[in-house]
């Protein structure tokens, strides 16, 4: 059987540790019967990502089912390490291959032995937009009102060595702010209105300590169609948030000639 697993965009503005949305560009896993173990990586990864059983992906499907005697075949179009969800998704593929029958929290509790981050696995396996808190998820739209063009640098980031960057208190005035952003964050994506959506899009808890020029850049001076920018996970992708997507993709290239650019549509749905 063949599974897909969507990127995913987490950390979704103020939405810290919480809020994610799943994007419409897919890895795939096909599992079938073998006479011996065997992992096959094509696409982004291949010649990088483990062939054997320590693939985070065979990984994930071994804490629900035995992987033992299958073939996994992996195609990968989610790039590594570019906080759009490349971990998140192998995890996904994974735990929906072993047990495609099971709910979505029942495997987001699963995984959470590999992925700690709730909400970029969440999005990967429900889709939409999506909140996650205490071991719960909720998808509360299935697409939004401004359409996400990513900024994708060669550079690489390491999430763990990002979240190093935090700090370990804010000041209750951008706590505040936060609180307030992510209200309307939320009933933006809910409501589906694009003014509030992009109203909520300024975050005060990981992005002033996570530097970015391309971010930076696309506040500072808005392409074209555009309505605000937001960083991916832990970067270094930046997401643009248009509502004339072509405009902008066409002057953020311009801009950035180093970078690839993807417009990008939300996906209604997660990990199948």
């Amino acid at each position: 059987m063949i599974f897909r697993a969507p990127a995913t965009s987490a950390n979704l503005g103020p939405g810290f540790d919480c809020a994610a949305v799943a994007l419409d560009l897919w890895n795939e896993l096909e599992v079938t019967e073998g006479d011996g173990d065997g992992v096959a990586v094509e696409g982004e990864g291949a010649g990088e990502l483990p062939g054997d059983d320590t693939n985070l992906a065979v990984r994930a499907y071994g804490l629900l089912a035995d992987p033992a005697g299958k073939r996994f075949r992996f195609t990968n179009r989610i790039p590594l390490e570019r906080g759009l969800g490349s971990s998140a998704a192998a995890i996904a593929l994974g735990l929906v291959a072993a047990r495609p029958d099971l709910p979505a929290e029942e495997l987001l509790a699963a995984g959470l032995a590999l992925e700690r981050h709730a909400d970029n696995l969440a999005a990967a396996l429900v889709g939409g937009v999506t909140l996650t808190w205490q071991g719960r998820v909720v998808r509360i739209a299935d697409t939004l009102p401004l359409t996400p063009v990513a900024i994708v640098p060669r550079e690489r980031t390491s999430t763990e060595a990002s979240r190093r960057t935090l700090p370990a208190t804010v000041s209750h005035a951008d706590a505040a702010a936060n609180a307030a952003h992510a209200a309307l964050l939320a009933a933006g994506a809910a409501a589906g209105d694009a003014e509030l959506f992009a109203a909520g899009l300024d975050d005060r808890l990981h992005e002033p300590y996570r530097p970015s020029a391309a971010l930076e850049a696309v506040k500072t001076d808005l392409p074209p169609g555009a309505r605000g920018a937001t960083l991916s996970g832990s970067g270094p992708s930046v997401i643009v948030w248009a509502d004339d997507a072509e405009a902008c993709a066409r002057d953020l290239e311009g801009r950035f000639p180093e970078h690839d650019v993807l417009v990008l549509d939300v996906s209604p749905t997660g990990a199948l």
